[in-house]
């Protein structure tokens, strides 16, 4: 059994933008999307923009022709490969939704690596129509977190992830994520943990000046380079007991700082 447990975030952490506004604006719907932005939860407004670029015209196969277009960097791709292969078990919890991140990982070859993708789910209805929904529904059962948006709490993900995992025995989580809505599950990492924020970005602004509530140990990265760099320093750090893990990789790890110690 994984003794390392790897949990992603998916937009503008895997891939290097956020999925929504990458199929919005590649499809011409910025203008519409940006007037109703003000008028109703996020979640439910790509639901609502599906249904307008479908009356428009636009196919499901423009919409996946446009994903596997977002910008995704090659060291990521080889960070997750070969996290895999050192026995990882890799999940993703993602605000975007299932159809996005299938389409695109199935295109890079990504999809086999992960145990689980927990995000809000869509369909394809009998008209051809993208469909989005949300994760928790909050018009029937809000989850009653005030530090997520209302259509999904990555921190009730999170715990209920390390909760079943943890009846298997001892594992150490990594998290990677960049947004606020990374900030609640971060919270629920253990003092052996790891958190990996994107610097700059979010997260990393509330890690940085709430670091006393954060008891995992962080350690930030700003492009995919830095991501398969620290990913992988921090799996060796959890099973360098087992060489037979580590013998075949070079980590290369010997410029990594961590600014937070």
């Amino acid at each position: 059994m994984a003794r390392v447990v790897v949990v992603f975030d998916f937009d503008k952490t895997i891939i290097d933008c956020d999925s929504d506004n990458w199929v919005v604006d590649e499809l011409g719907a910025t203008e519409l999307f940006n007037q109703l932005l003000p008028t109703m939860p996020w979640n439910s407004l790509m639901d609502r923009t599906m249904r307008e670029l479908h009356s428009q015209g636009k196919t499901i196969e423009e919409i996946a022709a446009s994903l596997k277009r977002a910008p995704l960097h090659s060291q990521i791709i080889t960070a997750i490969k070969l996290a895999y292969s050192l026995g990882c078990d890799l999940r993703i919890v993602s605000d975007a939704n299932l159809f996005f991140i299938e389409t695109i990982l199935k295109h890079h070859g990504l999809i086999d690596y992960f145990s689980e993708i927990n995000t809000n789910p869509s369909l394809v209805d009998e008209d051809g129509k993208l469909r989005i929904f949300p994760y928790h529904d909050f018009t029937c059962a809000p989850h009653g977190c005030d530090l997520c948006p209302p259509n999904m709490c990555k921190g009730i993900i999170m715990e209920r992830i390390r909760s079943s995992i943890l009846k298997e025995g001892k594992k150490q989580f990594i998290y990677l994520g960049d947004g606020n809505g990374d900030y609640c599950p971060s919270r629920q990492l253990g003092d052996e943990d790891y958190v990996m924020p994107r610097k700059n970005f979010p997260l990393w602004e509330l890690i940085f000046t709430n670091s006393l509530v954060i008891k995992a140990e962080v350690h930030e990265w700003s492009n995919g380079e830095e991501l398969e760099r620290v990913l992988l320093y921090l799996i060796k750090t959890v099973v360098i007991e087992d060489d037979t893990y580590l013998c075949s990789i070079d980590l290369q790890v010997s410029n990594y700082t961590n600014i937070f110690t």
